[in-house]
């Protein structure tokens, strides 16, 4: 139990049965009234995301959200296996949790697990991951000084946006959250 008082980003709340992580939070103290927090809320399950407000002071129900690091090994048909790195104990989770982050995931990487109850609830990866562009058209003479883009496939078969001069074979950084093309790494 924690009050609206102690909110911080990143605090998972459990309300009525549901986990709502605080992505942005507000204290108000208007010059009539009493004071209150606006938050906003986003569901770890389903990723929708609420307004919602507390009168100041009032206590809400916190989540233990245990998070681990892990290590990504293998697909196992539609399900991805994690070792805890720690411990080397293995858990199967499955394609609906690990989402979007399989566009960027390879064999051997990090990622962290968080778990609420034995129940995995997302999988956090590195803000950018580095990967091998293994197909794309090839670039003209000339276009290396324009600002268009062409898409390029990556190794995990995700497919995004590049600059005009990269070729296959080239490794580029890739930002998770938003799937963008940052730069291109040198070896």
């Amino acid at each position: 139990m924690a009050t609206t008082n102690d909110l911080k980003n990143g605090m998972v709340l459990n309300l009525d049965g549901q986990l709502w992580t605080v992505v942005e939070f507000l204290h108000v103290k208007p010059g009539k009234g009493p004071a209150f927090v606006r938050t906003k809320l986003k569901n770890v399950l389903s990723g929708k995301t609420l307004d919602k407000t507390f009168n100041a002071g009032v206590k809400v129900d916190t989540a233990t959200v245990d998070k681990r690091d892990m290590q990504y090994l293998y697909q196992d048909g539609e399900d991805y296996v994690f070792m805890d790195t720690s411990t080397y104990d293995q858990i199967t989770v499955t394609k609906e949790v690990v989402g979007d982050a399989a566009n960027f995931m390879l064999e051997g990487q990090d990622a962290i697990v968080a778990m609420h109850e034995g129940q995995v609830l997302y999988i956090e990866l590195p803000p950018s991951v580095v990967l091998e562009v293994t197909y794309t058209e090839p670039g003209l003479q000339g276009d290396r000084s324009s600002a268009g883009t062409k898409p390029a496939t990556l190794e995990t078969g995700y497919e995004i946006q590049v600059p005009l001069f990269l070729e296959q074979g080239t490794k580029v950084k890739v930002d998770t959250r938003s799937g963008e093309y940052i730069s291109r790494v040198n070896d």
